[in-house]
């Protein structure tokens, strides 16, 4: 296949100045709740770019698990790359993708750790085999073969039966606060529309870049 010769046409929409809000979450907001509304699959998938302190960058899909004023959350393992890299450095970036809709949003701040308190309760509304497997799997760290990290988990299935599995201290949430938005949408002959929210004293300022 000619990879060169795949394009789509953009041609369901566009977006003006006047039809976005003055603030980006609530912008968010509304393309969130769109998505949901239109049975995309798991619309909460997102981007996460982090760069070590020399600028070597990494990019991997998580799941957003909140968002409000102070920004969006995700959960993972503490001692990871990802985490690695933001303590190291933790200006970030964010890529929602939405093809359906031929829509994307970037976002770009920087990550600090939750309380314990806000993992310790999503943690404790996951699903019993997530939280066994955040005990299990020593995140980004070589192992010998897939059958040693099922054994793990059959020990632990064993050592917590009947008991409360406990959120391990090296796994929680990270917050981003973000600093810029991006909202995309595809347009026809490439002409996308783009407006760009950044943060600034007093308020967000919103400008539109060209495609």
């Amino acid at each position: 296949m000619d990879v060169s010769s795949l394009r789509e046409e953009y041609t369901r929409a566009g977006l003006a100045e006047s039809d976005v809000a003055a603030d980006p979450i609530e912008q968010f907001r509304r393309w969130f709740d769109e998505t949901t509304n239109a049975g995309l699959h798991e619309p909460n998938a997102m981007t996460v770019a982090t760069a070590t302190p020399d600028g070597t960058p990494s990019a991997r899909v998580v799941l957003l698990k909140g968002y409000d004023e102070r920004g969006f959350v995700f959960y993972t393992n503490y001692e990871g790359r990802k985490a690695t890299e933001l303590e190291a450095n933790p200006r970030c970036a964010l890529l929602f993708y939405w093809g359906e809709l031929e829509r994307q949003v970037r976002v770009e701040g920087t990550a600090g750790r939750i309380s314990g308190e806000e993992s310790d309760a999503y943690y404790a509304s996951r699903p019993r085999g997530s939280r066994l497997g955040a005990l299990a799997s020593e995140q980004s760290r070589p192992i010998e073969d897939r059958v040693t990290l099922e054994n793990r988990l059959r020990e632990l299935e064993r050592e917590y039966e009947g008991r409360e599995v406990p959120r391990p201290a090296n796994w929680g949430g990270y917050r981003i606060e973000p600093e810029t938005f991006e909202f995309w949408q595809g347009r026809e002959n490439r002409l996308h529309d783009r407006l760009i929210y950044r943060r600034q004293a007093g308020g967000w300022r919103l400008a539109r870049l060209q495609p």
